[in-house]
């Protein structure tokens, strides 16, 4: 009990489940918000440094209200920390996942209006309508070929995964303006209805099953260095997210294997296999 990342528990406050398990001054059971901009910093401490982001939609369970953020958990993947208060809003249902790299919001069923503002990859909408070809949600008009009902999640993350290719890299990031190696790996495992954390060591610990090492490495497998992982988008090949390319690319896996080990990264760690969602 001692991953501050993964303990809803603070100085002040924990969550009711951990009563007799850890000591805090005061127990309570969580509110549910939801992500209400288009992406939400997870901080490790009020104003302090990002450890993830959450997308529009996404829920957030509500343990205390300190310093003008609120600390509690995500939905996604129990990934603990502190959200900007402005940034959360009411607990609505979701109907769609954006499933595009990113979509504009429009103030009226027309691609000349002027955008509202961006939607990332992962974004959970509420669609109310639909108008040609556009979806109606509670802010405005989203291009309907850029969402999936989430009853019908996808079924290849590596596809996922490949149309954020080009997106730069951003320690802690989570959605097309910017994202990190882990969270590439939980992009295209969430739109599948994969579990997933949100951390590589999590990852490296709890996703799917692990590989044999004389195993072959097949599409979908995912590989992981000391702080870093990858995705296998076929035999020879690695899809991920880093800070050589600064963006994500498709590179040949020995070309990223030795290159990773000549920069003090060592040798694969592990290789594991997701479970199909």
């Amino acid at each position: 009990m001692s991953d501050r990342r993964l303990v809803p528990a603070n100085a002040r406050v924990a969550a009711e489940e951990l009563r007799g398990r850890v000591q805090a001054p005061r127990y309570v059971t969580g509110e549910w918000r939801r992500v209400c901009g288009p992406l939400a910093d997870l901080l490790a401490a009020p104003g302090g440094a990002r450890d993830r982001q959450l997308a529009r939609g996404e829920r957030f369970e509500v343990f205390e209200h300190h310093a003008g953020h609120a600390f509690g958990r995500a939905a996604r993947d129990g990934y603990v920390g502190y959200i900007a208060e402005a940034e959360l809003g009411a607990d609505t249902a979701v109907t769609h996942r954006v499933a595009a790299a990113a979509t504009h919001v429009y103030p009226a069923p027309d691609i000349r209006a002027r955008e509202l503002c961006t939607l990332s990859i992962g974004a959970l909408v509420r669609v109310t309508a639909t108008a040609d070809r556009f979806a109606q949600n509670d802010d405005g008009f989203l291009p309907a070929a850029h969402l999936r009902p989430l009853a019908e999640p996808e079924r290849d993350p590596v596809a996922v995964a490949e149309r954020l290719i080009g997106s730069p890299y951003l320690w802690g990031g989570n959605g097309f303006g910017g994202l990190d190696c882990s969270a590439l790996i939980q992009i295209g495992c969430l739109a599948c209805a994969i579990p997933c954390p949100g951390d590589s060591d999590l990852q490296e610990a709890g996703l799917g099953a692990a590989l044999p090492r004389a195993a072959a490495l097949q599409r979908g497998d995912v590989v992981f260095w000391r702080g870093h992982v990858g995705w296998i988008p076929a035999a020879g090949e690695l899809l991920h997210a880093n800070a050589h390319h600064m963006a994500v690319v498709r590179e040949p896996l020995a070309e990223a294997t030795a290159r990773i080990a000549a920069q003090g990264g060592g040798a694969i760690t592990a290789r594991r296999r997701p479970a199909s969602g």
